[in-house]
């Protein structure tokens, strides 16, 4: 009996330890379970606080893409020597870090026009309209900037001149020019938040046969970011731009062109909603020594020709831009007065085109913008061309001089 009480004992004694082995590997188990739940529930909320990626085409506005406003910074450039004090400056360091809500608008502004154009280089093609072009990167263009009249928005209408015409050309409704293989097209839109204007283009050429009046030109206006600075004498930045694209030639259907900058259209400061905003940047020498100051933003665009290098008003016209200096001027059209408080409302000071009062609704508009054009309220921006049979390319950057440097605020990987 005392034998068989003492294995009854044992086999008990087994069980229970068997059951707590049992409790315990449950117990754990339970624990892993919990851990990986966690674990599952953390990597969810990861992929919830993940940044955003912009898609094709874009949409997401660059302020979602950039939550914190740290928009990227353009290209950061030294001044020359007797500026490059300001570096290390405190007191110039302290006036940077003031201006940092400016930055911010201008960058992201900048951001926007990085994005646009990288979609509008990926697109465009010979046998599209111009319209189609046009209006597909003004699109991507209102989204990604969130338009909103005033407040953020398209600066100017996008240009897309084409070979002779060297600027201020965009279609107007029924128009119906196709982009062929052997044309030369100016792209050239802005955008901008509260006043703020980004003005930046380039040029866009399917033939190899025009690749070194591209490159005369992109390098002139290389050359003026370059010598542009607090001090710097607008003469001589138009001086060293001339140097520059005339030292570019391009053969054309067995004939050589030498590359000529087009002395009357130039460069330019930019102000808060105001395009052109008094000082002039030339492209050619013999300007004014007029001195860049600290604090101002210019757009540095350089033109090359093929031909005589100076351009005239020419075709239908599409640009118009409310006088800056117009003051109150009495109206006596009723159609002229809900016109101009349309404009007044959607573009202010911002240049606009005859296909964005379209997109407004306004119809049989032409009696009263020729009245407000007229009046002296309005003026008329008509495209500016060459003479035919020529070809012109252009390329522009925006840059601000910051206390501390100069910052290419447009400057993107493509140029």
């Amino acid at each position: 009996m005392a034998a068989v009480l003492t294995e009854s004992k044992e086999a008990c004694l087994a069980e229970e330890k068997q059951d707590e082995e049992i409790d315990e590997n449950d117990e754990v188990a339970e624990n892993t379970a919990t851990k990986k739940k966690k674990k599952k529930k953390k990597k969810k909320k990861a992929q919830n606080g993940a940044p955003k990626i912009q898609t094709d085409p874009p949409t997401i506005p660059i302020s979602e893409l950039f939550p914190n406003k740290n928009f990227p910074e353009g290209e950061i450039c030294h001044y020359k020597d007797d500026n490059l004090w300001r570096e290390t400056n405190e007191e110039k360091r302290a006036l940077d870090r003031m201006h940092a809500d400016l930055y911010a608008e201008i960058r992201e502004a900048a951001e926007v026009h990085r994005q646009v154009r990288k979609y509008v280089q990926g697109y465009i093609k010979p046998g599209m309209t111009m319209i189609e072009i046009c209006e597909r990167l003004e699109e991507a263009g209102r989204k990604l900037i969130k338009a909103d009249k005033l407040n953020a928005g398209l600066a100017f209408p996008t240009g897309c001149s084409l070979n002779h015409c060297a600027a201020h050309y965009t279609p107007n409704a029924g128009d119906k020019t196709v982009l062929s293989y052997d044309d030369v097209c100016k792209i050239d839109f802005g955008t901008h938040i509260n006043g703020r204007i980004v003005d930046c283009a380039f040029t866009v050429a399917f033939n190899p046969k025009y690749d070194n009046l591209l490159a005369a030109v992109k390098d002139a206006t290389n050359t003026g970011i370059r010598e542009s600075g607090i001090d710097a004498r607008l003469c001589d930045v138009g001086e060293a731009i001339q140097e520059t694209m005339e030292s570019y030639e391009v053969e054309l259907d067995g004939k050589t062109y030498k590359v000529k900058p087009i002395r009357n259209l130039n460069g330019h400061s930019i102000g808060t909603y105001r395009i052109h905003a008094g000082k002039t940047v030339p492209i050619v020498k013999g300007g004014e020594a007029t001195k860049m100051e600290e604090g101002e933003f210019f757009a540095i665009e350089t033109f090359g020709s093929t031909g005589k290098g100076v351009v005239h008003d020419d075709m239908e016209c599409s640009h118009y831009m409310k006088n800056y200096e117009a003051g109150h001027i009495p109206l006596r059209v009723p159609r002229a007065k809900q016109l101009l408080n349309v404009i007044n409302e959607n573009f202010g000071t911002l240049a606009f085109c005859r296909r964005w009062l379209d997109r407004l609704g306004q119809t049989k508009y032409l009696l009263a913008l020729k009245n407000l054009c007229d009046s002296g309220i309005v003026d008329a921006y008509p495209p500016l061309c060459d003479i035919k049979g020529c070809y012109t390319a252009q390329y522009e950057h925006t840059i601000l001089l910051r206390p501390t440097v100069k910052e290419v605020i447009s400057r993107g990987e493509d140029y």
